[in-house]
């Protein structure tokens, strides 16, 4: 299209900012493409053949195309660019991040949220990939690749109906909760091991009947919050239930809690987040 408005190679070329060869090597590729001249050429001057007049027209509109394309998947891009992929491993979790978030759109309304609730092998593989940008996690199970900050320490707790003789406690010792009849008990790879020792250590004799095994937090803390059993769990912000006191476990060491995110992926936006979720993760008592 240069050549055929200028019908000048050299001017093209200067317009393109390439040099005349590389114009008239193109302008051959294409001929040979297309099976037909596009330009006469002589020393002295340039003009289009037919063909040359007939594929302006589709070449005009080729261009707008591709003009508008570029631009709208420019757009998309910096779109994408706005959206906040946050993963998490429960819906307990989910709780804490959408109140933030809530705070954060306040401050900034030109973001999407994209939540992902998902185990938390798989958050790892979310995370690595690009897919979400921030994930809730133990320092212990933070990903290798990954920038890991502490939001809170947080203590080993024993979870307990509200009209439990425990629940008046200041604290329980191993000792006082090896004499609760029923213990809500998690899998190995969705606790710190922090928990998993004191579960371990509480359900080692026990009747296989007071033993009620629980698929995730959610369940622990429903089958707790209706009196069936007592569960140790990690006192992590917005885990807390109506229903259900929960007594910090003696000689037990707290354990780091926070978020995990890749350094290129720290945006102002991902900064801020992580900020509101320190704040409300340093609030005891939220429930």
């Amino acid at each position: 299209m240069a050549v055929a408005n200028s019908l000048n190679f050299s001017r093209a070329a200067e317009q393109l900012r390439l040099t005349q060869p590389a114009v008239s090597h193109q302008i051959s590729s294409l001929e040979d493409e297309l099976g037909v001249k596009l330009f006469n050429r002589t020393s002295r001057s340039v003009r289009l053949t037919q063909a040359g007049y007939l594929y302006t027209q589709y070449a005009g509109e080729i261009l707008r195309l591709f003009n508008v394309s570029r631009g709208r998947v420019r757009a998309a891009n910096d779109e994408q660019q706005r959206i906040l992929g946050v993963g998490c491993r429960n819906t307990l979790e989910l709780r804490l991040l959408s109140t933030a978030m809530a705070r954060l759109r306040a401050e900034d309304a030109g973001f999407v949220p994209s939540f992902r609730v998902v185990p938390h092998d798989s958050l790892e593989n979310l995370l690595l990939d690009g897919e979400i940008q921030i994930m809730p996690t133990f320092k212990e199970n933070s990903p290798r690749r990954a920038v890991y900050r502490e939001l809170s320490l947080c203590p080993v707790v024993a979870a307990v109906a509200e009209s439990d003789p425990i629940a008046a406690k200041p604290s329980v010792s191993a000792g006082e909760l090896a004499q609760v009849r029923r213990l809500a008990v998690s899998r190995p790879n969705a606790a710190p091991r922090q928990v998993i020792s004191v579960q371990n250590s509480l359900i080692a004799g026990r009747d296989p009947g007071d033993i009620i095994f629980c698929e995730g937090i959610e369940i622990q803390s429903a089958i707790v919050a209706a009196g069936f059993a007592a569960a140790i769990l990690t006192d992590v912000p917005g885990i807390r239930e109506p229903g259900v006191a929960y007594v910090p476990v003696e000689d037990t060491e707290a354990v780091s809690y926070g978020a995990a995110y890749m350094a290129d992926e720290l945006s102002p936006l991902l900064r801020r987040l992580m900020a509101i979720l320190g704040e409300y993760a340093n609030a005891r008592g939220q429930n």
